[in-house]
């Protein structure tokens, strides 16, 4: 899709939290969408070039102004779980059951359907006596139903495949989740061989275990409730931290649910989340976990993983808890960024791992061996260690720490050993380096930031009093000024009720738990890290309905409009000895076929004498007088007086006008020259380099070596003929595109024109006269 759009539009920004997965193909085709007299396909671009158009930056890199980092630090923490002897038995027997069964199938069809149920066993094992009891009935009763006396086939096989692959793709809804998994386990039970006398003693005493302890508290639903109220409580009373619960699987989240509450951490303490709440129900989860703990009592979010994607949670929430530790990285990673994200109050967030008591953190300690409970969490707890440190990297050797957390937990395993892939993602990356010296441009954007503020005069009080105006002329009632805790009286504002389009709007001012109405400020500063005001930005519905009306009312016919572009304000007898007029122009430059190549707001007058107008050239001077003017309004016949003589002077001042123009040209035609030899230049730069980059992959000795080697299909050799042909029609391109991109550019910048157009004017007073001219 992106490849038939991206054409028809001349600018093109992509967009990413994805890490890049080292896989030159995918990255060499995006590049060309981007940029394709820069880029071609299957080609590793010139290192100079992609840092021209590519930024990364990584959260750990990201600081504010004053070099403060924007986003928490990260601490993964140890629950440590004291498992009971019986749990230790029950998780030595699901190993031998599953050993026994993979014995059994190896060197088989049946081995892919039984490695997918034993590895989904282990996972619900791990995540709750509850989630493992369903799967276990599930499996008993596929491997106990009647076989069919016809042999599996090819299409057998093919749906077993099929199930599997559905069961592990991603739902926003649990009960499919579920559905997928048990359809996928009967799929395999029925195409597995019978068990035999010592594996039916086995799952018996599995079977037994689990249905006495599915509704029991566990080892580990003990060390949450021990957290729970070490945490959330202090001298027995609930405190103002809070924390999510997450989990794979709905079952756990049943059960936990149960445990939770019989412990005393329900009721209007603790709200759920799953993929069978609707959408409306879900903000209001969301909107009451993000409330101040002041003003929502919910201390605990239980939540499965269907319903976590791309929700924020991190307001007064800088705690997690896994239940079970996801195998996936990439599930963790998606889990953690419910709370580890911009907008975190917090310095550090906590995230909460269950371990076997006594783990060790030293990388160089393995006290348990993988296959006991203990060891198997050591393993995934060092995988999420390991995961930490490479999340820059978490797209190439993210698939790989998955692919060898299955391995391990199968008994095919026992070291988390990812040096290749972090050596293949570290070649990668020298193409994607994170951006260097980042504070040094912060600072430096920070500072083009404020400068434009103050250009544009974007301050908190002409935005204030651009939307009052507004407000006036709409003869709607005005803002009201009132007192908020903590921010400067003059701030902060109530909106009356509107009706109609005004009405929509001011739409989200009612608090998202309390439904209370909530004041605006304009001011950054005061809105920041509040939830009981609303920051009414330049882009909020509000302002911009206002500047939208002012817009209109400014080009309105004179015997319609009711805001006018002219002002009268006095300034001190020691600066003017007479009146001056000062007039406000649009300057627009364009080339050729009208493209229009700059434009500004530009400022220009002189005194206005009853016997003549007098330009005052220096623009240091006119702002001066600007800034030392006062606003006032004129009585008797000052504005009648200020307007004849500029009617009589008006060609003169249209003349300043003009001149003013032509002065910016003249400034300007360098500016514009420069920038064309640069644009030309640049652009020769680029398809020189990438003729350079094509002529140098397409060498005899340079061409893919898959074109030769065995144990590739036709399909594949075919797309790598296209891909050499592709290479070589954009080679044969470039020289007359090279030609062609210059003429376009020099047509561009040729026959330079000014077009002014007047926007306002302000008649400065001595302050001597402002009672009348003589």
């Amino acid at each position: 899709m992106i490849r038939t759009i991206a054409p028809h539009f001349e600018h093109r920004l992509f967009l990413s939290a994805t890490p890049h997965n080292g896989y030159q193909e995918s990255f060499t085709s995006l590049l060309e969408l981007l940029d394709d007299q820069r880029f071609a396909r299957s080609v590793m671009p010139d290192e100079k070039q992609l840092q021209r158009v590519m930024v990364r930056r990584l959260k750990t890199d990201l600081v504010d102004a004053d070099g403060n980092p924007l986003y928490p630090k990260r601490r993964l923490m140890p629950l440590e779980v004291d498992y009971s002897a019986e749990e230790r038995e029950i998780h030595d027997l699901l190993k031998q059951f599953t050993a026994a069964r993979a014995k059994s199938v190896k060197g088989s069809s049946f081995e892919y359907g039984s490695d997918f149920v034993h590895k989904l066993l282990k996972k619900r094992l791990f995540s709750s006596p509850m989630a493992f009891a369903g799967t276990l009935a599930k499996h008993r009763e596929s491997l106990e139903r009647p076989r069919p006396k016809q042999k599996a086939g090819a299409m057998d096989d093919k749906i077993l495949k099929k199930a599997i692959l559905k069961a592990e793709e991603d739902f926003a809804n649990d009960q499919l989740y579920e559905d997928a998994q048990y359809e996928a386990v009967e799929a395999a039970g029925e195409l597995s061989v019978p068990l035999d006398q010592d594996q039916r003693q086995m799952l018996d005493k599995l079977t037994a275990w689990a249905e006495k302890s599915k509704n029991r508290v566990d080892a580990k639903a003990s060390a949450i409730v021990d957290w729970l109220e070490a945490h959330l409580k202090t001298d027995g009373e609930w405190n103002g931290k809070r924390v999510i619960l997450f989990t794979e699987f709905r079952a756990t989240h049943v059960w936990m649910e149960q445990i939770l509450t019989t412990y005393g951490f329900g009721g209007e303490r603790m709200m759920l989340m799953h993929g069978g709440v609707d959408q409306n129900d879900r903000e209001k989860i969301k909107s009451a976990f993000q409330a101040h703990p002041d003003i929502s009592p919910v201390r605990i979010l239980l939540a499965t993983d269907a319903a976590s994607e791309g929700i924020d949670l991190q307001n007064y929430c800088n705690h997690m808890i896994h239940i079970e530790i996801p195998w996936n990285p990439n599930v963790m990673e998606q889990r953690n960024g419910r709370i580890d994200r911009h907008g975190q109050k917090e310095s550090e967030v906590f995230i909460w791992h269950p371990v076997g008591k006594g783990f060790e953190s030293n990388e160089s300690i393995h006290s348990k061996k993988v296959g006991q409970i203990e060891g198997d969490h050591e393993y995934l707890m060092r995988a999420v260690l390991k995961i930490d440190t490479i999340r820059e990297d978490l797209g190439s050797v993210g698939p790989v720490i998955a692919q060898q957390i299955e391995e391990a937990m199968l008994g095919k395993r026992t070291v988390l050993d990812t040096a290749d892939a972090e050596g293949k993602a570290a070649k990668a990356r020298k193409y994607v380096s994170a951006e260097r010296r980042l504070q040094e441009k912060i600072d430096k954007l920070h500072e083009r930031l404020m400068e434009a503020k103050t250009d544009f005069h974007l301050s908190a009080d002409h935005i204030h009093r651009a939307v009052s105006i507004a407000l006036e002329l709409a003869e709607k009632p005005s803002l009201k000024p009132v007192s908020l805790p903590g921010a400067p009286e003059g701030s902060v504002f109530e909106v009356p009720v509107l009706p109609g389009s005004w009405g929509r709007a001011t739409a989200g001012l009612e608090h998202p738990h309390t439904g209370e109405r909530r004041p605006i400020t304009f001011d950054h500063e005061v809105a920041k890290g509040r939830d009981d005001v609303v920051l009414a930005h330049l882009n909020h519905r509000l302002v911009q309905m206002c500047l939208r009306l002012l817009r209109e009312e400014l080009w309105k016919l004179d015997d319609v409009k009711k805001l006018h572009r002219v002002s009268v304000k006095t300034v001190p007898d020691s600066e003017i000895s007479t009146p001056a007029v000062l007039v406000w122009s649009r300057l627009v430059i364009t080339g050729g076929d009208h493209h229009r190549l700059h434009e500004e707001i530009t400022i220009s007058g002189g005194e206005l004498k009853h016997t003549g107008f007098s330009r005052i050239p220096q623009q240091g001077r006119l702002q001066e007088l600007l800034t030392k003017a006062a606003s006032f309004d004129p009585k008797g016949g000052l504005l009648d007086i200020l307007t004849e003589r500029f009617e009589k002077q008006e060609s003169s001042i249209r003349s300043t006008m003009e001149a003013r123009s032509k002065d910016r040209l003249r400034f300007l035609e360098n500016t514009l020259a420069r920038r064309k030899d640069g644009e030309i230049t640049d652009l020769t730069n680029v398809l020189d380099e990438l003729e350079k980059t094509i002529k140098g992959e397409l060498k005899e000795d340079a061409l893919p070596k898959q074109m030769v080697l065995p144990g590739f299909e036709p399909e594949e050799r075919n797309q790598i003929r296209k891909d050499i042909e592709a290479l070589k029609m954009r080679l044969a391109r470039i020289p007359e595109e090279r030609e062609m991109e210059k003429a376009a550019i020099e047509k561009r910048y040729a026959g330079l024109t000014d077009r002014t157009f007047p926007v306002a004017l302000v008649f400065l007073v001595p302050e001597s006269q402002k009672g009348g001219i003589s």
